[in-house]
């Protein structure tokens, strides 16, 4: 193989995997606090209608590289369908698939690299934020895990797959029956190198993604 596909990835220790796991876990465990408080401040609010136990979503945005992972991958637009089905009113099993069109930095000529995400998550979700107004806020925090792979499209080489685990927060502003959901999510994410052999690592990067939805129930407007 031509030394224009080598790579060079410095391992990072076990310790250093530890702590990009759980610098997810931290920060999504902290924003659910954050929402739980929230919860109780609003809870004499109106309360928010019922919503339709399973919903579909489609969203677009872009697929962020942090640390190391910026010195390999681009910046690329991505776009993810979610399914989600609402166990109670502020508890919600979240199902997401995601593509991102990045390019490998490493590689000459940086050719494009598909970005696969798949995971299952938990997401909480507290109670509506200005109900009676023409414009509503449901924030709304989660975490989750699954899988990630890279694929090339133009070279001959074989696809990696790794686990990985996010934490995420946002939420969803509603205009009448009009909902436009924000979501950030940080990944932790294991990675093998992409051609030739090396140490496993794990990379983070950061998923922004919006999409509209259509809401049964009107908002209110006082």
């Amino acid at each position: 193989m031509s030394n224009a596909f080598a790579v060079s990835a410095a391992p990072r220790t076990p310790r250093l995997r530890h702590r990009a796991m759980a610098r997810v876990s931290l920060t999504a465990a902290a924003t659910l606090g954050l929402l739980l408080t929230t919860a109780r401040a609003s809870a004499a609010q109106s309360p928010t209608p019922s919503s339709k136990k399973w919903g579909v979503l489609f969203t677009s945005g872009a697929f962020v590289p942090a640390g190391d992972q910026r010195d390999m991958l681009k910046d690329a637009q991505s776009s993810a369908v979610q399914l989600s089905w609402l166990v109670r009113p502020s508890l919600a099993i979240t199902g997401s698939f995601g593509w991102a069109r990045s390019r490998d930095r490493s590689v000459a000529r940086t050719p494009k690299l598909d970005v696969f995400t798949s995971d299952f998550g938990v997401e909480y979700r507290a109670p509506q934020l200005f109900a009676g107004h023409a414009v509503t806020f449901s924030p709304f925090a989660g975490l989750g895990a699954g899988a990630r792979s890279y694929n090339y499209r133009t070279l001959d080489v074989d696809a990696t797959h790794n686990l990985a685990a996010y934490g995420a927060i946002g939420g969803e502003f509603g205009m009448g029956r009009v909902g436009l959901r924000l979501e950030v999510r940080d990944y932790a994410a294991g990675f093998k190198p992409l051609i030739g052999t090396g140490a496993a690592t794990t990379r983070n990067d950061v998923s922004i993604m919006a999409g509209l939805k259509f809401n049964r129930h009107r908002t209110a407007q006082r």
